[in-house]
């Protein structure tokens, strides 16, 4: 662009991690682009929010949202630390399951893992086939993957939709996902979250990190955009009125700080004119906020992405954690010392709980499930806060005994309201409850990577629109068909 040109008028709608991460990479372009950030919020972040907490429970803050990475976060973890932030370390810690018949964890062997041990080993061959044949195998459900390959119901319910729907995020949809998922969770390079084990399933202990206070990282961020001349525009509403591929795109913009749809109208600013939209909001919606403006291309391939509504419970409750999940070591969860390794693991268990920097020493898990009995493709997600943020052992101090388990903070999470019939929130001690949140989740089901992946290049970039949700595709993805068409550069 020449000098002295006028710079493009850029309405950047969403706050949270691809909003942000989109404004932050045009900003670097002042000279060209004037950069215009709204959200309905009173923060940036989107889930990526923090909360206060009670002095007594060993620290005043609190991630309620997203918490932590594996080591491929690296991208993540170089931001956090451009603005003076610190990923922290943790070795990861996971308990599956309730009871001898459906429990198994990756820090000792149990009963389980040897009743399914052949199938362990099975599973891993099949991997190196699903990577073979990737564009049939691939794009095949999991729970398809598991009937053509003859696992057993067992198998594929206890411990395959469990270890997907906790890591990967894809809750009571997991049967429905693409099996490259189940793939790259364990073999691709740049996404794998660790390496798969033949005898246990999941590695011992694998390196994680946790967050630093995620609402403070934001404060620093936006702080910083708005002194490259990004204009923060929050607690703000927009309805599209119209989009032209040649004159640009008209927004009417009013103040929604009352988050009430009846009267949003009593705080309209004025209308806008911009030269490009990036939408940075769900799949859902941006169809939405489209309306009568959407093409019919657009309809289709937004309206391939489902959603589904889940929420988050953070409590204190330990004895209703205690009776939905295996919290400590039993004897009668260990499976056969049947090696030096696995000896080595169980007596590690065996300990009572001792802080260390990077986690504990002895079976003090970080990440839960359960599974239902009487439907056992749908589960209860969970997390002990207080094992796996990095400010409660900090508070502790290394080679500290953990927090009385009534100081510990848990998160339990209900997965897809229209399954609310089986949630157990109802038994959670109401004086105990810290907080609630919502999540609107988006789900990874197969028809996403037959319809709206390959569908995005047809509507990115057309009518002065481009789309970068991170739940619309995937971030990697989405930022590159947003960056790369407006500045000529990937974002890394």
């Amino acid at each position: 662009m020449a000098t002295g040109s006028p710079r493009t008028k850029v309405a950047v709608v969403g706050a949270g991690a691809a909003g942000m991460s989109c404004a932050s990479t045009l900003a670097q372009k002042g000279d060209q682009f004037e950069v215009h950030l709204f959200d309905s919020a009173s923060q940036t972040g989107g889930q990526a929010t923090s909360i206060a907490l009670d002095a007594r429970y060993g620290a005043t803050w609190l991630n309620d949202g997203v918490q932590g990475g594996s080591p491929i976060f690296r991208h993540t973890f170089n931001f956090f630390r451009r603005y003076g932030y610190e990923p922290q370390p943790v070795k990861l810690q996971v308990s599956f399951g309730k009871g001898t018949d459906s429990f198994f964890t990756n820090i000792f062997p149990s009963p389980l893992v040897d009743k399914f041990s052949g199938e362990i080993q099975k599973l891993g061959r099949v991997l190196k086939w699903i990577k073979l044949l990737m564009p049939l195998l691939g794009i095949l459900p999991v729970k398809v993957i598991l009937r053509l390959f003859r696992f057993s119901h067992d198998f594929g319910n206890r411990m395959v939709l469990p270890l997907i729907a906790l890591f990967l995020g894809t809750g009571n949809q997991t049967p429905n996902v693409s099996s490259v998922l189940l793939e790259r969770l364990f073999d691709d390079p740049q996404m794998k979250l660790w390496d798969y084990d033949p005898d246990t399933l999941l590695p011992n202990q694998p390196a994680m990190y946790t967050f630093p206070n995620l609402g403070d990282f934001y404060r620093d961020w936006t702080s910083y955009l708005d002194s490259k001349g990004v204009k923060v525009r929050l607690q703000t509403g927009l309805e599209i009125l119209k989009r032209d591929s040649k004159k640009g795109v008209d927004l009417r913009i009013w103040d929604d700080s009352t988050h009430s749809s009846e009267r949003r109208w009593e705080g309209i600013v004025h209308d806008e004119h911009f030269d490009e939209l990036v939408l940075c909001v769900p799949a859902d919606e941006a169809k939405k906020m489209l309306g009568k403006h959407a093409t019919w291309r657009e309809k289709y391939v937004l309206g391939g992405v489902n959603f589904y509504d889940d929420v988050t419970i953070t409590h204190s409750d330990a004895n209703y954690f205690n009776s939905i999940f295996e919290t400590r070591y039993k004897a009668e969860l260990c499976g056969k010392a049947s090696s030096e390794t696995r000896s080595e693991q169980i007596a590690f268990a065996k300990q009572t709980p001792r802080c260390r920097k990077d986690g504990w020493e002895g079976f003090a898990p970080m990440y839960y499930t359960h599974s239902f009995k009487q439907d056992p493709q749908k589960i209860e997600m969970g997390f002990d806060c207080t094992n796996y943020q990095h400010q409660f052992r900090q508070a502790l101090g290394e080679d500290s005994l953990s927090f009385e388990q009534d100081r510990h903070v848990y998160q339990t999470i209900f997965l897809n309201k229209e399954d609310s019939d089986l949630w157990t929130w109802e038994s959670i001690d109401k004086d105990k409850i810290i907080g609630e949140k919502w999540w609107h989740q988006f789900g990874h089901n197969w028809q996403h990577y037959t319809r709206v992946v390959p569908g995005m290049m047809f509507i990115n970039g057309r009518n002065r629109t481009l789309y970068a949700g991170s739940w619309t595709m995937v971030v990697s993805v989405c930022l590159y068909c947003v960056f790369q068409p407006l500045t000529g550069t990937e974002y890394a």
